[in-house]
C-alpha cells in the first residue's frame, strides 16, 4: 500500500473543496449574511491541511487498483467530515451526527435531508448544500484529474473506483482527456438548465440551486415544498426532462458530439431505460387519474415522480405518500432499478438489469440445450466475463449491505415500512421513501446509530459497494513481502 500517495490525493482532494467552499462564502458576502466567516474558516482549514498533505510530494507515484479504491473511499469520507464543518460552525445544524448526514446526503447526491425547515438556511448554506450535489455528481476526483497530473495508466484506478457502473468507458485515449470531457458536457448541460429556467421566470438563485441539484440527481430543494413551490407546468417539466437526461450514460452525448448516431442509438440500457419511463409514468397516470383534474395533469406528475426516483433525484411535485399501493409499489421498484451506468444517478443501473435478463435467458437456453455454446452480448459486442463476473458480485454484496441495514435500523424503528425504504433509499441514493420519511418528511428523527448505518449506505451506494468493504477487509492494508 503506497500510503504516502494516499495522502498525497487526499491533499489534493481537500485543496479543490477549498476552492469550492469559497463559492458559499461570495454568496454570504453577497447577502451580508453572517455565515460568511464560518464558510471562509472551513475553506481556510480545507487548504491547510491540504498543504500539509502535499508539501512534499512521494518519491514513489505508482499506484494500483487497491490504492485506487482505498484512495476514492478516504476521500469521500474526508470531503464529508470537512464538508460538513460550516454547519457546525454556523450553528445552522449544531449536531456533529446530523450535519455529517446532511453533508454525505449532498455529496452523495441522496438529498435525504434531517432539516425540518429549509427555508430557515442561509442562503450559503442552501448553494453549498445543491453545490455539493453538483460536485458529488460526477465525482470530485473524476475533477481532479483534469488538474492533477498522473501517469496515465494510473489513473483509470481512480475513474473506475469512482465512476458508477460495471465497467468504465473511455472517450478518449488518455484518462484526463475523458474526465474533461465528461465534466465539458456536465457543465455545460447544467448552463443548459439554468437558461431554460430562468426563461421560464424562475429567480437566478433558485435555477442555479435547482440545476445543480438536478444535475447530480441529488434533490435537495430550497423551499420546503420541493419543486411543488414553483406552480408551473413549464419549469416542473424542464426538470423533468433534464433529471432523464442526466439519468442518461454520458458515453452517449459524447457519440452524438462526434456525429456517431447510429452508436448512440444501439445502446440497449438506454432504450431500456426509456422505456421502464415512459411505461411506469403511463401506469401510474392511470392509477392515480382520479386524483388530479385531468390526464394531462396526471400524467405531468406522474412522469416527473418516475423521473425523479429512477435518476435517484428525489425531487417532489406532489405528496407521493398518499398515492395508492401500486403506484407506491412501482416507485419502490425504480429506486432500484436506478438510471444508467456512466450517468450522475445512483440505483442497482439499468446495465446491470440488461446484464441479469441475458444471464437469466442464457441459463434458460443452456437448460434446454445442454451443449449449445451461447454468449452474451450488449450493444452488439460480446461482454466479458470478467463484467458478468463483477455484476453478480455486485448483486451479492449489495443485498448484504441491504439485509444487514434493515436489520440494524430496525432496532430502532418499528415501522417496517419506514426502515426498508429508509434503506433503500439511502442505499439507492434517491432521498425520499415512504411512510416516515416520505417526500413530506425527513430523517431527523432517526438515532444516531441508524443514522451512521445509513450514512455508510450513502457511501456505499455512491461508490458502488466495494471501495467502502475495502477499508475493513485487512488484506487491503497488509503489506506485500
Amino acid at each position: 500500500m503506497n500510503l504516502a500517495m494516499v495522502r498525497y490525493l487526499i491533499g489534493w482532494m481537500l485543496g479543490v473543496e477549498s476552492l469550492f467552499l469559497l463559492l458559499p462564502t461570495l454568496t454570504a458576502i453577497l447577502y451580508r449574511e453572517h455565515v460568511v466567516l464560518a464558510y471562509l474558516g472551513a475553506a481556510a482549514i480545507c487548504m491547510a491541511i491540504s498543504a500539509l498533505c502535499c508539501h512534499k510530494k512521494p518519491t514513489n507515484s505508482r499506484f494500483y487498483a487497491r490504492e485506487g479504491f482505498v484512495t476514492v473511499a478516504l476521500c469521500w469520507i474526508v470531503l464529508a467530515l470537512t464538508g460538513a464543518l460550516p454547519f457546525l460552525f454556523s450553528g445552522e445544524i449544531p449536531s456533529v451526527v446530523d450535519a455529517l448526514f446532511e453533508t454525505i446526503s449532498g455529496f452523495t447526491t441522496t438529498g435525504a435531508t434531517i432539516l425540518s425547515d429549509v427555508e430557515a438556511l442561509s442562503h450559503a448554506s442552501l448553494l453549498w448544500r445543491s453545490l455539493t450535489h453538483w460536485v458529488g455528481g460526477m465525482g470530485v476526483l473524476v475533477f481532479m484529474l483534469i488538474v492533477l497530473p498522473l501517469a496515465g495508466g494510473q489513473t483509470i484506478h481512480l475513474m473506475r473506483a469512482e465512476s458508477p457502473g460495471p465497467s468504465v468507458s473511455k472517450m478518449s485515449p488518455h484518462m484526463r482527456d475523458t474526465a474533461f470531457i465528461l465534466y465539458a458536457i456536465y457543465f455545460g448541460m447544467t448552463v443548459l438548465q439554468i437558461i431554460l429556467l430562468l426563461l421560464g421566470g424562475m429567480a437566478f438563485f433558485d435555477a442555479v440551486c435547482t440545476a445543480m441539484a438536478t444535475a447530480g440527481t441529488g434533490g435537495f430543494g430550497i423551499w420546503n415544498n420541493s419543486i411543488a413551490h414553483y406552480d408551473s407546468y413549464y419549469l416542473q417539466g424542464v426538470i423533468s426532462v433534464f433529471m432523464i437526461l442526466f439519468g442518461v450514460n454520458f458515453s452517449a452525448y459524447y457519440l452524438v458530439l462526434s456525429r456517431r448516431f447510429r452508436d448512440a442509438l444501439r445502446i440497449e440500457e438506454i432504450r431500456l431505460y426509456l422505456g421502464v419511463i415512459l411505461g411506469f409514468a403511463l401506469l401510474i397516470a392511470f392509477n392515480v387519474r382520479d386524483m388530479f383534474g385531468s390526464f394531462f395533469e396526471s400524467f405531468h406528475h406522474a412522469l416527473f415522480q418516475v423521473a425523479s426516483i429512477i435518476t435517484t433525484t428525489g425531487f417532489a411535485t406532489v405528496d407521493f405518500n398518499q398515492w395508492p399501493a401500486f403506484s407506491k409499489s412501482l416507485l419502490v421498484l425504480l429506486m432500484f432499478i436506478g438510471a444508467c451506468a456512466g450517468s450522475t444517478g445512483g440505483g442497482i443501473k439499468c446495465s446491470r438489469i440488461v446484464l441479469m435478463f441475458k444471464s437469466i435467458k442464457k441459463e434458460m437456453q443452456y437448460l434446454i440445450h445442454p451443449r449449445a455454446v451461447r454468449v452474451n452480448k450488449m450493444d452488439g459486442r460480446r461482454v466479458q466475463h470478467e463484467v458478468m463476473r463483477s455484476v453478480n458480485v455486485f448483486l451479492i454484496a449489495y443485498l448484504l449491505i441491504f439485509v444487514v441495514s434493515i436489520l440494524l435500523v430496525s432496532l430502532t424503528c418499528e415501522d417496517m415500512v419506514t426502515s426498508f425504504t429508509a434503506v433503500a433509499t439511502t442505499l439507492n441514493n434517491v432521498g425520499p421513501g415512504l411512510e416516515l420519511v416520505g417526500p413530506t418528511a425527513n430523517f431527523g428523527f432517526f438515532t444516531p446509530l441508524s443514522k451512521i448505518v445509513l450514512m455508510f449506505d450513502m457511501l456505499a451506494g455512491r461508490l458502488e459497494v466495494f471501495p467502502m468493504l475495502l477499508l475493513f477487509t485487512p488484506a487491503t492494508w497488509r503489506r506485500e513481502k
